[in-house]
């Protein structure tokens, strides 16, 4: 075989990989959108217009845009007219690799993004987003160019992102999913499961072991230690899942483990997360099956037709009694971060309370510093919200209620749950909360205490269906969001000097001081 012919080969035989390797990675739409944002390019960069590409391709106007819109895939013969009209040769028409000027979108289109997030979820019909991508290509891409590039300087990996698009779906429904609540009524009426009976650990075991064909075991923290801080590990196999429980949790943590697992099989969800670990998530739909099986759990464990009556004798109480609502926790077999998930779920839709929001926070004991691990808001971003590189208000229920938690487990004074409320009055936007806190030590991490919030925005309705706000034992604290942000320059719980806010005071005067010289 000559030398040349040997090296055009094998130089063939590379460009077929990589166009291989890059249709498998695109879908079918990506690859039209790509050849059309690339025909559409070519044709502008050669000044022809539609009309003039139409009369030297010999292709029809309407047939030409559809190509160009993403719309249709033009066969061979088609193609080698197009390259001919625009001189330019075949292999670079028909190459997916895009110009700098698009390289944006094509990093989008070739990551994963597209094809593993549902965009149908969130009302976006899929079609319509590769035409609006195709219609207006560069400043698209300058767009899109700009979201990764905050996304970089934020450290925002795939991984997160899939967890703020889940959040957002939550909060699209008001965190109410009523397909999945009669699943769950439809899984206990078929078990003839009374309607007074709430479902502890042992029943959902059994469950597991009698009906799915589950084996629960303990995870042996001597033979693998990496897994010490894991809550649960599913093993999935054709015989029969196998089950792994870190032998510190809670007989109700356990139940929401049980749940949990019951869901993801009543459900029949497939692509499954399998541990407690999060960061595992390789898919949208790995962390949306993960979010339902849990939202299964949650009703089936703290059903709804026992928690509404419950909530609604609360509501009419005229003082404020934490103790009561403590016990509607061990009540309903849960934990206090699960029951103020669930409340998130019934309170939209069945008190007409929609403007609320859940947080939960980590710190470690005699440590300043206080992280927010979770959080979701309905109807509308409320504070408190995770801000990056500033330190929270010390003044919010949610972080004080972490050090009088420390400070009984130092003294040995530390009994059950702790909970509390404060009216926290926002002193920038004058917005008013009712917030539920409760603390607890963790059970896998020595030191590390959490807080889980749910904050009421107070509008004329909340104040109606609440009866006990009035009650001077709860508590009112003017706050902000945080200390780098704050006018309370007397704040003797500032830990940080108001740096942005000095810095936007100067901008301001800086501007009011222009304004004055152009007049």
């Amino acid at each position: 075989m000559p030398g040349q012919f040997r090296k055009q080969l094998v130089s063939s035989c590379q460009e077929l990989l990589t166009y291989t390797f890059f249709i498998v990675a695109l879908n079918t739409d990506n690859v039209r959108l790509v050849f059309g944002l690339k025909l559409k390019q070519l044709r502008l960069d050669k000044g022809l217009s539609l009309n003039e590409l139409s009369q030297k391709s010999g292709l029809s106007i309407s047939y030409i845009n559809e190509i160009e819109k993403g719309k249709k895939y033009p066969k061979s013969d088609k193609i080698i007219a197009l390259a001919a009209a625009m001189e330019v040769d075949y292999d670079t028409l028909v190459s997916l690799k895009l110009s700098k000027r698009l390289e944006p979108i094509s990093e989008l289109l070739s990551s994963n993004i597209l094809t593993e997030l549902p965009l149908e979820l969130f009302g976006i019909d899929p079609a319509s987003l590769l035409e609006l991508l195709s219609d207006a290509p560069t400043k698209i891409s300058a767009f899109v160019g700009t979201l990764i590039e905050i996304a970089r300087n934020y450290n925002m990996s795939v991984e997160k992102f899939y967890f703020s698009a889940l959040r957002t779906y939550q909060e699209m429904h008001d965190n109410c999913f009523e397909d999945i609540e009669e699943e769950a009524e439809r899984f206990m009426l078929e078990r003839g499961i009374p309607a007074e009976k709430l479902l502890n650990e042992s029943y959902l075991a059994d469950v597991l072991r009698s009906e799915y064909n589950y084996k629960i075991e303990n995870i042996n923290e001597k033979i693998n230690p990496e897994f010490a801080s894991v809550r649960s590990l599913t093993i999935t196999r054709p015989q029969g899942n196998r089950l792994l429980i870190n032998v510190h949790l809670s007989s109700v943590q356990r139940a929401f483990i049980y749940g949990r697992e019951i869901g993801y099989v009543y459900l029949k969800l497939k692509n499954r997360l399998h541990t407690t670990a999060l960061v595992e998530a390789e898919s949208f739909e790995q962390l949306l099956n993960n979010f339902k099986a849990s939202y299964f759990a949650s009703a089936i464990i703290i059903k709804r037709s026992l928690l509404i009556p419950r909530l609604r004798e609360f509501f009419e109480l005229k003082t404020w009694q934490p103790e009561k609502l403590v016990g509607m926790v061990e009540e309903f077999n849960t934990t206090a971060e699960s029951f103020c998930y669930r409340l998130s779920n019934v309170l939209p839709t069945h008190f007409g309370i929609k403007q609320i929001f859940f947080s939960r926070f980590n710190n470690f004991a005699g440590q300043n510093l206080f992280e927010m691990t979770k959080e979701m808001h309905i109807s509308r971003k409320h504070n408190p919200h995770t801000v990056k590189d500033e330190h929270y208000c010390r003044r919010w229920i949610a972080l004080t209620i972490l050090n009088d938690l420390a400070e009984a487990v130092k003294n040995k004074t530390y009994i059950n749950t702790m909970c509390a409320a404060q009216k926290s009055r926002y002193i920038d936007t004058q917005d008013n909360y009712l917030i539920v806190t409760f603390a607890q030590p963790t059970v896998t991490t020595p030191n590390l205490n959490v807080s889980v919030s749910m904050g009421v925005y107070l509008d004329d309705h909340t104040r109606n269906t609440i009866k006990f706000l009035d009650d001077p034992e709860i508590p009112s604290r003017d706050v902000n969001e945080t200390c780098e942000r704050c006018s309370l320059f007397d704040c003797k719980e500032r830990i940080a000097a108001p740096v942005i806010l000095q810095k936007k005071h100067k901008n301001e005067e800086l501007r009011k001081a222009l304004r004055r010289l152009i007049n």
